[in-house]
């Protein structure tokens, strides 16, 4: 790896995280020569940095070019709403230019796109404004579809008129009904009294009658889309540049992307540190605001109640505004200015659930909690099981690169060794939602459990194989084993949970798969290059490339399929589309060469008869059982993206799937399991005498939620029964068949 780096020559850094964020630019400026010329090279950067570092080895051709062009259409017009048959048709002419527009520097392809769509947005502008000088009538049997994969480019102005006065009285009745359900709940004695507790002074919301509440949702939604076609028609070639080089770049992988100067400004922040306040990361996706990962340590993650996949809608904070703000067709950029804030103060967010209900999430804003995203530990048992469990919980593959003694493989340490003065029968190590982190710490933690060997391969561009291994005879902990994953487990979360099962130590339980990325990014500064000088250096931005992939010892790459659990439990995220296999263009899984390496002395055996009697309790369990309904249920929600446009069945619709929600609802604590002795990793030195006491409460609170996601969590619950059969069939007993 460092013969990579050396040879990259203007490598800024190695990113092993899972996922980021998107933000856009948005000041006006007009292209001059020296712009051109800046185009010019920035397309000569890119091109050479791409065929010669990228990991896939592909030549920008006319090849890569009709493939960039079905991106670039949808990166301009991804929901279908603007663009007619005949404009993509006129566009095509330039399908195959694109690997010639990169190198000259002309463009020709964002000048003729751009024309079409401010000639197209100013037509919707005009509806608008036309159509919202009436009210919308909310019944009839019109419906909308909403998934772009099904709908078809329209063909003439009848039908641009029908689509977008559709999709304007979707989002004035989502808006509307919003209204309703806020009057219920002002409406609400004890939900009203509870308010007058907590703030005495707080002046009683007046309840709004229905046609004020018709007035309302349709002057909010017709001045949001009037903020969305301004921004539209104000974007700045810069932004379409971004566009268009990001649609040749994504051809390669969706890992690899085009950072213009000012969100190359935002990329160097951490992305937990950027979206500071709430502690969520956000994506933009088609003209909304979605919850992509919720931060471990943030407050959201403390709180509760903002979810991934929740959609954004509306923030409302009197610290900012007077009303809430729509953040539909809002930047991430620009949404985030309204989502963050001062310490201790509240922020109420409007999102749309997964099930398609409608919520106000409260967050008071906060600093990330670096002890909640640290390492956490715990002795579980179970009162119908004679067990004692040791329970690790790492969220992320942490490392202070300052001080190098500061990482998680050392407080997973540390924690082992405290739970083995206990005598406890078994460790649990959960990893799941651990989206990776630090290679050095996969490697490291694996040998905790290891003698010498072999933990991943790293293959570049080039074929080249570097192999790291753990040098450490020392076995830090020697009894039974439980690794656990889910879809959310990525790349150094992949390492381990892979090389541990390679080397029959341990049990992988979890979700039917983990999340499959099995790549590494570098991140090129463009800004270092020597002739980016000569056209104002700072102005150029950065690629970000993928340039290597991992492969296991037993020479299986973990790109694409990711690890397959020994043991597969139902995945309460399984109606979620957020595998790495999910993206397009993502790099295909493959194998080289099996490494030599020596399988745990105590090779763990009886796979077959672990899996036939978890299977077996997992039928007959309560809880898995609303688990899978409720799976089946969002999974079809997901599937309906037709949405009706009459306010009677909407609301019947939404009532029916409130009710069945809180049927399905996993949050019932289960009385039979039992947690003792909560240990965090942090560094108390740093505390203040003065800030003592109010750790102490903070840590108090920080237990007492641990327990109970504990005693919520059904995937630990089964765990704990696969770690009995294994200690039995380690005492060398025989056991039955679940009956």
């Amino acid at each position: 790896m460092k013969n990579l780096i050396k040879q990259l020559g203007i490598f800024l850094f190695i990113i092993m995280t899972m996922m980021n964020t998107s933000v856009a630019e948005t000041s006006a400026n007009k292209r001059t020569a020296n712009d051109i010329k800046k185009d010019k090279l920035i397309g000569t950067l890119i091109k050479s940095a791409l065929e010669n570092y990228h990991y896939r080895a592909l030549v920008v051709n006319d090849a890569v070019s009709l493939k960039a062009f079905d991106e670039y259409i949808k990166k301009i017009d991804y929901g279908k709403q603007f663009l007619y048959k005949s404009d993509v048709e006129e566009l095509k002419k330039y399908n195959d230019k694109f690997d010639d527009e990169l190198q000259s520097g002309k463009h020709s392809i964002i000048e003729a796109a751009s024309k079409i769509i401010k000639k197209r947005v100013n037509q919707a502008e005009a509806l608008r404004a036309k159509l919202f000088k009436k009210k919308f009538k909310f019944d009839g049997k019109d419906t909308l579809e909403l998934d772009p994969e099904k709908i078809t480019w329209v063909s003439n102005d009848k039908e641009f008129v029908d689509h977008w006065t559709k999709l304007f009285k979707h989002f004035t009745l989502s808006r509307y009904l919003s209204l309703i359900d806020e009057n219920k709940d002002n409406d609400d004695k004890t939900k009203r009294n509870k308010l007058k507790k907590e703030k005495k002074n707080k002046k009683k919301k007046k309840k709004l009658s229905n046609s004020k509440m018709i007035s309302k949702a349709h002057e909010k939604v017709s001045k949001r889309y009037k903020k969305i076609f301004k921004r539209m028609i104000e974007k700045t070639h810069v932004d379409n540049m971004e566009n268009f080089v990001n649609s040749i770049a994504t051809i390669f992988d969706p890992h690899t992307s085009y950072f213009p100067p000012k969100r190359k400004e935002d990329f160097d922040i951490d992305i937990s540190g950027s979206l500071e306040g709430i502690g969520a990361v956000l994506q933009e996706e088609d003209e909304y605001i979605k919850v992509v990962r919720i931060v471990p340590g943030g407050a959201a993650w403390r709180q509760k109640g903002l979810e991934v996949d929740d959609i954004i809608l509306e923030v409302r904070d009197k610290f900012k505004a007077k009303e809430g703000v729509d953040l539909v067709g809002m930047g991430v950029d620009k949404a985030v200015r309204y989502i963050r804030g001062p310490k201790n103060t509240i922020v109420n967010l409007t999102v749309k659930k997964v099930d398609g209900t409608r919520k106000v999430v409260p967050i008071v804003r906060d600093i990330i909690q670096i002890a909640a995203s640290k390492t956490k530990s715990s002795i579980v048992k179970h009162k119908n099981l004679d067990l004692k469990i040791g329970y690790i919980y790492v969220p992320k593959f942490y490392r202070d690169f300052q001080n190098s003694a500061k990482n998680c493989s050392n407080d997973v340490k540390k924690k082992l060794e405290s739970l083995k003065k206990h005598n406890i029968d078994a460790i649990i190590l959960d990893l799941r939602n651990n989206g990776g982190g630090a290679l050095e710490d996969a490697r490291l933690m694996s040998g905790l459990f290891i003698e010498k060997g072999p933990i991943v391969q790293i293959k570049d561009h080039q074929g080249k194989i570097d192999i790291l291994r753990d040098m450490d005879s020392n076995v830090t902990y020697e009894g039974p084993l439980i690794v656990m994953t889910n879809r959310f487990s990525a790349s150094a979360s992949e390492i381990l949970a892979g090389a541990l099962q390679d080397y029959k130590r341990a049990v992988i339980v979890g979700g039917e798969f983990s999340h499959g990325k099995g790549t590494v990014q570098a991140v090129l500064d463009l800004n270092r290059n020597p002739i980016a000088a000569l056209v104002g250096g700072a102005g150029i931005g950065a690629l970000k490339v993928t340039i290597q992939k991992f492969y296991r010892v037993s020479g299986a790459s973990t790109q694409y399929k990711g690890v397959t659990p020994d043991i597969i439990l139902p995945d309460p995220f399984a109606y979620t589309k957020s595998r790495e296999k999910d993206l397009e263009n993502s790099l295909e899984w493959d194998q080289v060469k099996a490494l030599n390496y020596t399988v745990w002395n105590k090779e763990i055996g009886h796979i077959p008869l672990l899996q036939k009697r978890s299977s077996k309790r997992i039928m007959g369990n309560d809880r898995y059982d609303k688990l899978k309904r409720s799976l089946k249920f969002l999974i079809e929600k997901r599937e309906d993206t037709k949405v009706s446009l009459n306010k009677s069945v909407v609301q019947a619709e939404d009532e029916k799937n409130t009710k069945l929600t809180k049927q399905l609802k996993l949050d019932k604590e289960s009385k039979d399991i039992l947690i003792s002795h909560y240990e965090e990793s942090r560094d108390k030195t740093k505390i203040k005498k003065e800030d003592e006491e109010h750790w102490q409460e903070d840590f108090d609170k920080r237990k007492e939620e641990w327990f109970e996601s504990l005693r919520k969590d059904v995937g630990l619950e089964e765990a704990l029964f696969i770690a009995k059969d294994m200690v039995d069939l380690n005492k060398g007993k025989k056991l039955s068949m679940v009956k």
